[in-house]
């Protein structure tokens, strides 16, 4: 079974939304494998990108050295929480000659054309556009203006076509191709390094709530008319909006709280307890108070409601759309009854290793 979830843009340090992400689909990869299926799991680096190229300019540094940096602490910060590193982690630069034979296939299917060396796919080659997020015409003009899709571009015959290969600016990293020397776009990245790595149809494709659109809309229709008659994804999965202050965590408003500056003040356990208290598909209004409140090593007994307690309970809340918050309430019962599956159940969620450590 093939799991792709879209990663980072090493720009910044990771904040809750991320780990609470990448925490839910640990745990789906380690249910998975407990169930005997075999998982190959992805999560890329989306290493070159206006924001990585806009935030390593104005610090004055080498694109790539912000990325190795943001990527290695996000690594360990995951790993202090007990997120095990997937399968394969790759990054966006590793695929370029690859993303340009996908734009060169859509470029060739009338799917996408040219203007002064940036290719645009053409949203009008897929009539089913907009399936996957289930919004109108206006509403994704309102968030492609909010989510880097430019839809006021003079160049673009629809304003809701979007970026395949892009011409560098003076500056810019660039790679040959047919329309110039250029670089990717945003969408077309994700679904090249899919198919190369993991072929399609993607059992599983997945990703925060803001990806949904434009990002994942505009990988399914170009991935699809790339390759006609072949499916691109079989399930999609996204997480809850982490919210703070009253809003959606973001670095415009400032209201992000950083994992590593969590994991300086509180138990790593604690930290993880709280992301699986939430089921995966919740939006939810994160507190530092609640992790003062989390259990750092485990129940205690006056505050673990009665319930079952046995393995098949907890198995079957994690088949349940990955229920997290009532297979770490089995869990918790199960420990206070000193249950012997304790440790494996333990395991599944991530509860041991790494998420004890201090």
């Amino acid at each position: 079974m093939s799991v792709y979830v879209c990663g980072i843009t090493p720009y910044d340090s990771a904040h809750v939304g991320h780990a609470f992400l990448y925490a839910q689909f640990d745990v789906l990869v380690r249910y998975l494998r407990r169930r005997g299926i075999h998982v190959d799991h992805v999560q890329n680096v989306t290493d070159v990108d206006d924001d990585i190229l806009r935030t390593a300019k104005e610090r004055g540094v080498d694109y790539l050295d912000l990325a190795n940096r943001e990527v290695e602490s996000f690594e360990r910060e995951m790993a202090a929480i007990g997120i095990e590193r997937p399968n394969h982690v790759p990054r966006a630069t590793e695929f370029v000659p690859d993303i340009a034979e996908e734009v060169k296939l859509l470029y060739g299917s009338g799917c996408a054309y040219e203007r002064d060396g940036t290719v645009y796919f053409r949203v009008s080659s897929d009539p089913r556009y907009g399936r996957l997020s289930r919004l109108s015409r206006e509403e994704m003009l309102v968030l492609a203006a909010e989510r880097g899709g430019f839809p006021d571009d003079p160049n673009k015959d629809d304003p809701l076509d979007f970026v395949l290969w892009q011409r560098s600016k003076p500056g810019e990293p660039s790679w040959p191709s047919p329309w110039g020397d250029g670089r990717p776009g945003w969408h077309i990245e994700c679904s090249t390094m899919a198919r190369r790595l993991v072929g399609a149809p993607v059992d599983i494709h997945g990703g925060g709530p803001d990806l949904i659109y434009p990002h994942h809309e505009s990988e399914l229709a170009q991935a699809e008319c790339a390759h006609p008659g072949e499916p691109f994804v079989r399930h999609w999965m996204h997480s809850g909006e982490v919210r703070m202050d009253g809003a959606k965590m973001s670095k415009s408003l400032g209201n992000l709280a950083f994992v590593g500056d969590l994991l300086a003040r509180h138990r790593p356990e604690a930290i993880r307890r709280l992301l699986l208290s939430h089921h995966y598909r919740e939006d939810w209004e994160f507190f530092e108070a609640d992790l003062s409140r989390a259990p750092a090593t485990g129940p205690d007994p006056a505050t673990v409601p009665g319930g079952p307690s046995d393995f098949g309970s907890f198995l079957e809340a994690l088949a349940e759309d990955l229920n997290t918050p009532l297979a770490l309430t089995i869990l918790d019962h199960a420990e206070v009854s000193g249950a012997d599956w304790s440790a494996e159940g333990r395991g599944i969620l991530g509860l041991d290793r790494g998420a004890q450590e201090t």
